[in-house]
């Protein structure tokens, strides 16, 4: 697969639209990537954080199929304050 360029996420149609090197462009569906992987609400949290703050990682993730593994570190990004 070509080089990515560019993410950013599309809140209307809930999905994350990446471009590639040779002009090639992908839309991933957010909502069936997290049907797919987020069983807890804090992996719910995550993936909407990385949606919002760096859509470009999220793609790298889906597309390398490293989501779940990524997920399973328990990252604290989208996790509320107290």
């Amino acid at each position: 697969m070509n080089k990515l360029l560019s993410c950013h996420f599309n809140m209307d149609t809930d999905r994350v639209e990446a471009r590639f090197e040779d002009g090639t462009t992908l839309a991933i569906d957010c909502t069936a990537i997290e049907d797919e992987y987020s069983n807890t609400p804090a992996q719910r949290a995550e993936l909407d954080w990385l949606l919002y703050n760096r859509p470009l990682e999220y793609a790298q993730l889906v597309l390398s199929d490293k989501m779940e593994h990524y997920l399973s570190l328990g990252c604290e990004h989208g996790r509320l304050e107290d």
